[in-house]
């Protein structure tokens, strides 16, 4: 993999107010972005991505979540994700191959103690566009709270023959979630649904 990795960038973000609102806890997002080249890049279509993924995708998905859990330890993480975005020489598929993957995924929610599904973007982009990492509560997937996104750029990356892989961890939800869980909303839409039969 060393050939692949260009850098690795860690982003650190810490909510105290929103909304003009102290908030009762502050809540930090970490996010660790990492920029390999692309190993389809100019080889047309490649048919078998599989052995591309079974080399890169666990050892990207330890280092990746060893820097995660260095700033944030897993019994911190309430809410997580990821995201991929290729260059403009890339698929989409070649961005995702590297995330979708038990091997880079298992990696990331076992440090956290995770059960729930990762959120994902994945995407073609240029250098320095915004990229998007969205997360969902790491064991309870109604939890609307935790529905939050963390947001990052390089402005040197992806290059057009390159991958950018992030992951996300949050401590909290949003500071102040004030929406019902999709939980609650069943429930309810059961009861009316009842009460007019």
């Amino acid at each position: 993999m060393k050939q692949e990795l260009r850098k690795i960038a860690t982003f650190v973000e810490t909510t105290y107010r929103e909304g003009g609102k102290a908030a009762a806890e502050p809540v930090t997002t970490v996010v660790v972005a990492a920029v390999i080249r692309n190993p389809w890049a100019g080889l047309g279509f490649v048919e078998n991505l599989r052995p591309e993924i079974l080399r890169l995708a666990p050892e990207l998905g330890a280092l990746m979540t060893q820097r995660l859990v260095d700033v944030m330890p897993g019994d911190r993480v309430q809410a997580y994700g990821k995201a991929a975005v290729v260059g403009t020489h890339g698929e989409i598929e070649h961005a995702s191959a590297i995330i979708h993957t038990l091997r880079f995924g298992n990696l990331f929610r076992s440090a956290v103690s995770g059960t729930a599904f990762l959120p994902f973007t994945n995407t073609r982009v240029g250098p320095g566009a915004l990229v998007s990492v969205p997360m969902i509560h790491k064991s309870e997937t109604g939890k609307r709270s935790h529905f939050i996104t963390a947001t990052f750029q390089m402005t040197d990356a992806p290059a057009a023959d390159e991958i950018l892989l992030a992951i996300g961890a949050a401590d909290g939800g949003r500071v102040h979630p004030r929406i019902a869980d999709r939980f609650q909303d069943m429930e309810e839409m059961a009861n009316d649904a009842a009460a007019t039969a």
